[in-house]
């Protein structure tokens, strides 16, 4: 695995290009240790030495002749919680550190290097592991802390070309105003600096993601986010995760040393949902419904620094650059300002003041009403409080997604069978009745053979499966309905089931919305 599909997701908190320093080393006789943090791939030219010795691209000690280990502290460019590593051995065959551990410790920037060497107390994220020779050596953290520096610990000696120290940014705020414009007080929201992160994308083959939001200006091709020509020609897209919620004033789209292969047009979009798993905002046909521009599309040039205006302020958490058809961006700015959660967009909306501070039994009953499920019930209440209906909505899919097959039969059960008449929706189901029968209005004023079709239909995928047939029918006929019980009548039942639990989840979006029409304003 390369280092640009390493630890997809999380930012190389420690790269040069992030800010990081090699500030102490016990020993780089032959190989500066500087050179760990390149963010460049290490290369290796079979002809070139210098006075001490054979020139490698990497961190390389002398050859051991006494007690201890050698070792490496480095100050991260971004403070951040780690989740990984890659110990990259690429190129040292015969002199590589046979095993590495990695420390951290959370000081102050300008902590002297001595002082951490002699005063500081270390913490232990990675016990002591085995390197692979020539090889990315890929090792999960599973620390909590939030760390500013990390010490690389070689046992006993030898050579090591990069160090990736994968993680999430976690700024301090007392630090100023890192990614700040001095001419009008705006940050860049999305700077890792200030917490930014990437968190998916359609492809990076050429230049990982992350540098799309690396401090200063690119100075190559390689360092940017570039992505592989699609066969045909389609559109790729990046998804980032603002330092913090804000409002948009403009954006900054920088084609920098991309020249014949720049993206010929792009539009930002953006969403408002704190802490949205990646899944959720990409695992969707189109992404995630509730995306909307940012920004007007607009014509890249190349090797080019654009600023466009915002034309929705937002506020958002996420953006999502599109570009079409491909190619390479070097930096994204999105400046704006911050936001507190009192001016997010779930401020003064009915449904969330009901939500989130509604009395819990009555607030439990209202959601029964859009799905069956207990436990999906359960798992809605134990999220508030919810910042924006994205944020409702969405988790409220991410909990059904999370339950089990009876959950979701449990919930298919409080659904009236498909042509059911208003009197025995009543009998049945009360407190969603109207709603049902609204949702299958398209049965009304079917001819009689087509009704009993439909009836007959229903009952064998009934015997088939053991759960009536689900559809969001808002919108379709009974000739429609029909068709879909014949799509589905030669599905496997576990097909089937997640077939229904789809369709499910629409519903209960739906009656979300009907909810929401309900409550006062």
């Amino acid at each position: 695995m390369s280092d640009v599909q390493a630890f997809a997701g999380f930012v190389d908190l420690a790269s040069r290009a992030a800010g990081g320093a090699a500030l102490l080393a016990s020993d780089d006789f032959f190989a500066a240790a500087e050179r760990l943090i390149d963010p460049k791939p290490a290369r290796f030219d079979p002809t070139t030495y210098t006075e001490r010795g054979k020139e490698m691209d990497g961190w390389e000690s002398r050859r051991k002749r006494v007690p201890g280990h050698d070792w490496c502290i480095l100050r991260l460019g971004v403070p951040g919680r780690l989740r990984g590593v890659d110990v990259d051995t690429s190129h040292f065959l015969g002199n590589h550190g046979p095993f590495a551990s990695l420390d951290a410790c959370a000081v102050p920037a300008d902590t002297p290097p001595e002082a951490l060497r002699d005063e500081v107390t270390w913490t232990q994220v990675l016990p002591p592991a085995p390197l692979a020779r020539g090889a990315h050596n890929l090792q999960p953290i599973a620390s909590e802390g939030r760390w500013t520096h990390v010490r690389l610990n070689m046992y006993p000696d030898g050579g090591i070309a990069r160090l990736r120290v994968y993680g999430d940014p976690l700024p301090d705020p007392s630090d100023g105003a890192p990614g700040a414009n001095p001419g009008d007080g705006l940050i860049d929201l999305a700077a890792l600096a200030r917490g930014g992160r990437p968190l998916a994308c359609s492809d990076m083959f050429f230049s990982p993601m992350q540098n799309l939001l690396l401090p200063g200006r690119s100075t190559y091709m390689g360092g940017g986010w570039e992505t592989r020509r699609s066969r045909p020609p389609g559109e790729d897209w990046i998804v980032v995760a603002l330092g913090a919620p804000g409002r948009v004033e403009r954006v900054t789209l920088d084609t920098g040393h991309f020249k014949g292969n720049y993206p010929d047009r792009a539009l930002l979009e953006g969403l408002y949902w704190p802490g949205a798993p990646a899944p959720a905002l990409v695992n969707v046909p189109g992404g995630h419904p509730d995306w909307r521009p940012v920004t007007a599309w607009t014509k890249l040039r190349a090797d080019d620094e654009r600023t466009v205006p915002a034309t929705d302020p937002g506020p958002f958490t996420h953006v999502r650059l599109r570009i079409v058809p491909d190619g390479g961006v070097a930096r994204l700015r999105v400046w704006g300002r911050p936001v507190s959660a009192a001016e997010g967009p779930g401020a003064g909306d009915p449904l969330l003041r009901f939500v989130n501070a509604g009395p819990e039994a009555e607030v439990a009953a209202a959601l029964a009403r859009c799905c069956g499920a207990r436990r999906w019930v359960a798992g809605v209440l134990a999220g508030r409080p919810y910042a924006s209906r994205t944020h409702l909505f969405g988790q409220a899919e991410v909990v059904w997604w999370h339950l089990g097959d009876g959950d979701w039969r449990e919930a298919f059960e409080h659904h009236p069978r498909l042509g059911a008449d208003p009197a025995a929706l009543r009998a049945r189901f009360g407190a969603t009745a109207g709603w049902s029968q609204g949702e299958q209005r398209g049965v009304e004023g079917a001819d009689e053979a087509t009704l009993e079709a439909l009836a007959a239909a229903n009952r064998a995928h009934e015997a088939r499966y053991g759960h009536i047939f689900i559809a969001c029918a808002t919108g379709l006929s009974a000739r429609d309905m029909l068709d879909r019980l014949e799509e589905r009548k030669g599905l496997e039942p576990w097909a089937e089931l997640r077939l229904a639990a789809g369709e499910q989840a629409k519903i209960t979006r739906l009656r979300l919305e009907k909810l929401a029409a309900e409550l006062p304003a």
